[in-house]
């Protein structure tokens, strides 16, 4: 079959650092493509050049589409062919309604006035298109992360799209909208529409992907049909960081001490809502050198039960004992949680974890400033040196602490972000989706620093939406639902099917039937 796209031998440098290699890459009219590889490995830079974002005479080698050599100077002209990308930072505008986002560059007019009863009809047939239900009218800030994702798909649509790309769509989904997304894209396949698909979660491109190209180093360095050939994570991995990566968690061997961390019927309110109770009398407990997990379904209270015991950093009316050590503490502010002992790792790094703008020295030293500002004024010297010692002891990749953390890849970020909290000496860590949007040789890292900090003593507490991360790496799993604790294993015991068994039996889901995704053994949702 003819190629729809065809990238020939395109190189890319910047400032004399070689992000692409003669990469060479074709894709056909209805195919599923997927681009796999490391952070850094040059797949986002590659879709930037055929998108045109960098436009022609910026790259060697050439780009042709639908037979014809394009030189694209811009997105426009790129989208004029088609060709529409989707980015993992949703480009909508929160305040305006589906209908203005999706036709905001484009939207149809008679004698030069927008035509709103065109504008509402046409977006009721793409929103039917991409399987959405919302009114043409109601805005983007009311929508869950998945449905915003269908909206940018529905702009692509309101363009005439012929290839679409889509670089992580899942990344902040859970497990039933990310299975519906792709439903989706077999769905575009069928009706002659393409796509390449830029995804670390591997299991869903082998389920979805026709073809899967692996970029290492900014080179191609395997692709595979996956019509004619199997499909194996090894050797996908394996392609991909260079390395044979036979465990994928590395091994360690506990030391398990005295509880460090006790906390006693612990109940919380929605902040907003006062009368709902969110967190319902926890009881939960971390020993020295532990690694325990907190797994469940979307909507649990994981991230609301750790955040509320970090100096109340989310909830109302929270009650309830906290002991460190085995002496009663107040947690009543941030400050006063990090002078405790505690530090919490946020599942959103970029809004919430870190500076993007500043450099990785400042982003470091953020929540220590008293540690490198002993007279009130900070030392230049001092920060320098403890960013330094952090970014050699974490193996942050970066030309030096003052590179702009916004320029790091995804798994440097999240060390960055470590390094910080680290920096305060914590007694115990809670890791909000600690691996989130990082590719298998970064999750391999961090595995290894979580081994590391429980081996120095301190409790690990890790909240995941993975399953197999959770049974690959702790040495006990609490399993949430509807705000309380439901079950408790032991890394030994645990099993996907029986926390989803402890889940199920205590959901109120249960009446009336769960979506196959979120029962499906293979993960959970958020």
């Amino acid at each position: 079959m003819t190629a729809l796209l065809e990238m020939r031998g395109v190189s890319k440098s910047f400032s004399g650092v070689q992000a692409l290699r003669d990469v060479s890459l074709a894709v056909e009219a209805g195919q599923i493509h997927a681009l796999v590889g490391e952070n850094g490995a040059g797949k986002s830079t590659l879709m930037k050049v055929l998108s045109g974002v960098y436009p022609y005479g910026s790259f060697d080698g050439s780009i042709v589409f639908d037979g014809e050599e394009r030189r694209f100077r811009d997105i426009n002209d790129s989208e004029a062919l088609g060709i529409i990308i989707i980015h993992q930072e949703l480009a909508l505008i929160p305040l305006l309604s589906i209908a203005d986002n999706i036709f905001l560059s484009h939207p149809p007019s008679k004698f030069g006035v927008i035509d709103r009863d065109t504008v509402y009809r046409r977006t009721q047939e793409l929103l039917a298109q991409v399987g959405l239900r919302e009114s043409p009218d109601a805005l983007i800030t009311d929508l869950g992360v998945g449905k915003q994702q269908l909206v940018e798909i529905a702009k692509a649509l309101s363009k005439r799209v012929r290839l679409l790309i889509l670089d992580e769509p899942t990344a902040s989904l859970n497990e039933t909208d990310s299975a519906a997304l792709l439903d989706r894209l077999v769905t575009f396949r069928e009706q002659g529409i393409a796509s390449i698909l830029i995804s670390h979660k591997l299991n869903e491109v082998a389920r979805v992907a026709d073809r899967i190209t692996v970029l290492r180093d900014g080179r191609t360095v395997d692709s595979i049909d996956c019509r004619t050939e199997k499909v194996e994570e090894d050797r996908i991995i394996r392609s991909m960081v260079d390395r044979d990566l036979a465990h994928r968690f590395p091994e360690r061997h506990a030391a398990i001490g005295e509880p460090v961390l006790a906390v006693e019927d612990w109940s919380v309110h929605h902040p907003l809502h006062p009368e709902r109770q969110v967190i319902k009398h926890v009881d939960f407990q971390v020993r020295r050198g532990e690694v325990v997990g907190i797994a469940g379904l979307m909507g649990a209270g994981r991230t609301e039960f750790a955040m509320s015991l970090f100096g109340k950093a989310w909830g109302h009316g929270i009650s309830g004992r906290v002991q460190l050590d085995g002496r009663q503490i107040s947690l009543s502010s941030v400050p006063a949680a990090i002078d405790a002992g505690l530090a919490y790792v946020t599942e959103d790094r970029k809004q919430l974890g870190l500076i993007l703008a500043d450099d990785v020295r400042k982003n470091i030293t953020l929540a220590s400033l008293e540690k490198v500002a002993p007279h009130w004024a900070i030392d230049d010297i001092a920060e320098l040196k403890a960013a330094t010692d952090y970014r050699s002891r974490m193996r942050i990749r970066c030309s030096d602490v003052y590179q702009e953390t916004a320029t790091l890849s995804g798994g440097n970020q999240q060390k960055v972000v470590l390094s910080k909290w680290l920096m305060t000496a914590p007694k115990v860590l809670f890791l909000d989706e600690p691996t989130r949007g990082i590719d298998v040789g970064a999750k391999y890292e961090i595995y290894c620093i979580i081994n590391e900090l429980a081996e120095a003593g301190k409790g690990v507490v890790v909240i995941s939406s993975e399953m197999p991360e959770l049974l690959g790496i702790c040495d006990r799993i609490y399993v949430m639902n509807e705000g309380a604790f439901v079950g408790e294993f032991s890394g030994a015991e645990a099993t996907q099917e029986k926390i989803m068994r402890a889940i199920m039996r205590n959901s109120s889901l249960s009446g009336n039937g769960v979506h196959g995704n979120e029962a499906r053994a293979g993960g959970m949702v958020s």
